[in-house]
């Protein structure tokens, strides 16, 4: 026998490796007409490593301070070996992983995989999507710039708008009347302590679901592409006669995250900047408003939604209903049929969804 294998037969008869093996890779069916879609969750596994990675890293160089983050930020870019590398991951990374996640909760929404019993599975997305939104936001105060100094600032007047809690929520989040060094120290706080924590916690909670209770099957392909579930008792979805994880999916997964990479260092080497306007690198001055402070990409949509509105408030309830409609949207639809092409009313809904969503970040953007 030889060496290796005689580690692996010690580890088989002391954790039972084999077992593990044949239960969650070789033995763990997936339907046969999976498709590449369902490998984003893995891509975001990876992306949200790179982000931990490159956060770590960015920690030893990087100050909280309001007098010296601006300067550490350009330290790192300027001098530290590699350091632009490290920085322009990071901040790249953050725009694809919300980019990858919106894909992700796109495609989970067209094959009907949200519908029951997979509520909490969409749940527990839908909080990690508002959560990454979080840790985007919080993230983009640090480099204390005039973009992300003036951003804030509009950012947080919006909380202001809510009544009753929303001048005391506006100055909780800030710490202050105005933005400020300890909008600084709590955005820095909250950026590497409490939300990487929470998303960790909610990926290990959205895993354990899609263990539990299975994988959907996509209704492509397929005769009958009801939903047959019925609520009395738990059952998990097996795939008898399916492909095997590994090796068979585990090489899509493999695919797909490669791709994503090809993307992702193409951006980081020959177009990063594409993230960061003139503002960007200018350091933060409280007393000079720059003409035009528009947020990141993902946000442009709210922001021009509150700027069509008459007021404010309504323009946050108009968004209040839309996420809370997004969010308790297998409870409403509760059809049983998943195929999006058998399902006009939602197939409307859906493209009209992301039309409007484009048109509104075009019209932000160019506004």
């Amino acid at each position: 026998m030889t060496p290796l294998k005689s580690i692996y037969h010690w580890l088989d008869v002391r954790l039972g490796l084999g077992e593990l093996v044949e239960k969650h890779l070789t033995g763990y069916l997936l339907p046969r007409n999976i498709n590449a879609w369902y490998s984003l969750g893995s891509v975001l596994l990876v992306i949200f490593g790179i982000q931990i990675a490159t956060g770590i890293l960015l920690l030893i160089y990087y100050v909280p301070d309001a007098e010296k983050a601006f300067k550490s930020v350009t330290y790192i870019m300027n001098d530290v070996p590699f350091g632009w590398f490290i920085r322009l991951c990071h901040a790249v990374g953050s725009n694809m992983m919300v980019a990858v996640l919106l894909l992700h909760m796109l495609s989970v929404l067209f094959m009907g995989s949200h519908k029951s019993p997979r509520e909490m599975n969409w749940l527990t997305g839908f909080i990690l999507f508002n959560l990454i939104l979080g840790i985007s936001l919080t993230g983009y105060l640090l480099p204390w710039s005039q973009l992300s100094f003036w951003a804030t600032t509009v950012a947080t007047n919006s909380v202001g708008a809510i009544p009753i809690v929303g001048e005391y929520l506006m100055t909780f989040l800030r710490g202050g009347i105005l933005v400020g060094p300890p909008t600084l120290g709590r955005f820095f706080a909250v950026h590497v302590t409490f939300l990487p924590l929470a998303i960790g916690a909610f990926i290990v909670a959205h895993l354990f679901l899609l263990e539990r209770i299975g994988v959907s099957t996509p209704p492509f392909g397929l005769g009958e592409t009801k939903n047959n579930w019925q609520g009395d008792s738990f059952r998990y979805q097996s795939h008898p006669g399916g492909i095997p994880f590994f090796p068979n999916y585990l090489l899509q997964d493999m695919t797909s995250i490669l791709i994503y990479l090809a993307i992702f260092l193409t951006v980081v080497f020959f177009s990063p900047y594409i993230f960061f306007p003139p503002t960007a690198f200018v350091p933060a001055d409280p007393f000079k408003t720059p003409a035009h402070i528009k947020p990141e990409w993902y946000f442009l949509a709210n922001y021009q939604t509150l700027k069509v509105f008459p007021n404010e408030l309504l323009g946050l309830m108009v968004q209040g209903a839309a996420m809370t409609i997004l969010a308790l949207l297998p409870f409403l639809d509760r059809s049983k049929e998943r195929n999006p092409l058998k399902r006009p009313l939602f197939l409307s809904c859906f493209a009209g969804g992301i039309i409007l969503y484009i048109a509104m970040a075009i019209w932000g953007h160019y506004s």
